[in-house]
């Protein structure tokens, strides 16, 4: 059975990200002939002899850009080596919240940039955004390479500028990847191509099936974020009480001693069921519902977790955030705090530091967080909430900020979650990188 690789696509506009999906789906045999039928109907009305790949993912972005509710395009291919959850991301940088969004899951991010223009703005904020969300492994594909003539020192450049900036970010070196690529024409996607022959690695489609994929951590402490309390109250059923949702991290067996936070009550499962039946133990991932041996006062929102290892249970959050709101982020801001399946009322008390994902420079004590903006903050809850540290628990150590008024979401938050650490060395470093000479 081929295992799963969970990625994100992330670039600018006209960096030729929808080509490049198209080409993956076209090219591993993805697409459904009557897509692809569409495809080659819509293209010859164009005036194209070959199909437009782009087509094959436009339609979604085309609706997204018109302000339809459809934040993040998903994707799903496989060969015979893996199967694949691609999250395709809008480009421009208004949709900057959707990468967020695409990326909060990912083991692998997938940047573009155009030959031509070589690592910009855009390309270093999504780098950040990667960083911060603990995406393990980043690829760069330096596309429309057959616009530059296939140009090496073209492609040097950009790989090495760009590596620069991601380890500075706190990548490993060996975890950026860059790889020469025409979508349009397929070179380096699926298949390898001639006119590279100064290039001696994978194909983009070879790297993604043999990347080292980190599993979800099942060997991680137990959580468990209650979703619904099912009591059917029927004559077959009249004293069933279970507790139903999807194990956010770690392993829970039939016989394991929990505790229910936040108010800290221990107990012990007396059985996991499912639609398919009842099962010994449940991995992270999968949607059960748990019974308990004791009858407490447990409802929506509340979080069964390893007893033995329990998140921290505080009113007091440190936090980074990505800002996602053309209203400003000040200190004193009254909002939502969504964790989990809980949902409480938050002040902002300080706002630490904002950090510059183009410069990697850091601000303490701004007098605000703008759009697109990262910083470290201080939340005061109006009630304690059972959170752990974002580097160990991706799942229960990330929240969203809420506008209270009408219920936008206005920031994406990681519990901790530390700013990079950048010495002078390393800001230095990717300084000269940001003025590098061209070819």
């Amino acid at each position: 059975m081929s295992d799963l690789l969970r990625l994100a696509t992330a670039g600018s506009v006209d960096d030729g990200k929808s080509t490049l999906v198209g080409r993956l789906l076209y090219d591993t045999k993805s697409v459904l002939a009557d897509t692809l039928d569409a495809v080659h109907r819509a293209s010859a009305d164009r005036g194209l002899t070959t199909p437009d790949l782009s087509l094959l993912v436009d339609g979604l972005r085309s609706e997204r850009e018109q302000g339809i509710t459809i934040d993040v395009a998903y994707r799903y291919f496989a060969t015979p080596a893996r199967s694949f959850v691609l999250a395709d991301t809008p480009g421009h940088v208004q949709y900057t919240r959707n990468t967020v969004t695409g990326a909060s899951t990912a083991q692998l991010g997938v940047l573009l940039v155009d030959a031509r223009k070589g690592v910009i703005e855009q390309t270093r904020r999504h780098a950040a955004v990667l960083a911060l969300l603990g995406v393990p492994r980043l690829v760069l594909a330096v596309n429309k390479i057959d616009l530059v003539d296939f140009d090496e020192v073209t492609f040097s450049r950009i790989a090495k500028e760009f590596t620069a900036h991601a380890t500075a970010l706190g990548f490993p070196e060996d975890a950026v990847v860059g790889i020469p690529v025409s979508a349009l024409a397929g070179d380096n996607v699926v298949e390898r191509s001639a006119r590279t022959p100064w290039y001696g690695g994978p194909t983009l489609l070879e790297h993604l099936e043999t990347v080292p994929v980190e599993p979800d951590p099942h060997d991680a402490p137990f959580r468990f974020p209650v979703q619904y309390v099912i009591r059917p109250r029927t004559a077959e059923h009249p004293d069933y009480r279970g507790y139903a949702g999807l194990v956010a991290a770690g392993t829970v067996r039939v016989g394991d001693e929990v505790a229910v936070l936040p108010n800290g009550l221990r107990t012990t499962v007396t059985g996991i069921d499912t639609a398919d039946g009842p099962l010994e133990q449940a991995a992270a991932g999968r949607s059960v519902t748990l019974l308990l041996e004791h009858d407490l006062d447990i409802s929506r929102g509340d979080l069964i977790s390893a007893a033995a290892v329990p998140p921290t249970v505080t009113d007091e959050l440190d936090a980074t955030v990505c800002w996602l709101s053309e209203k400003p982020l000040v200190p004193g801001a009254r909002v939502l705090v969504k964790h989990g399946t809980r949902t409480v009322q938050a002040i902002v008390t300080r706002l630490r530091t904002r950090f510059d994902e183009q410069r990697l420079a850091r601000t303490d004590g701004p007098d605000s967080l703008e759009l697109n903006e990262i910083g470290q903050i201080d939340l005061r809850t109006a009630e304690p909430i059972p959170v752990d540290d974002y580097a160990r628990h991706r799942r229960t150590g990330s929240f969203l900020v809420i506008d209270a008024a009408d219920g936008s979401t206005l920031a994406a938050g990681l519990v901790g979650a530390p700013l990079p650490e950048l010495g002078d060395d390393a800001v230095e470093r990717d300084s000269r990188a940001l003025v590098s000479p061209g070819p």
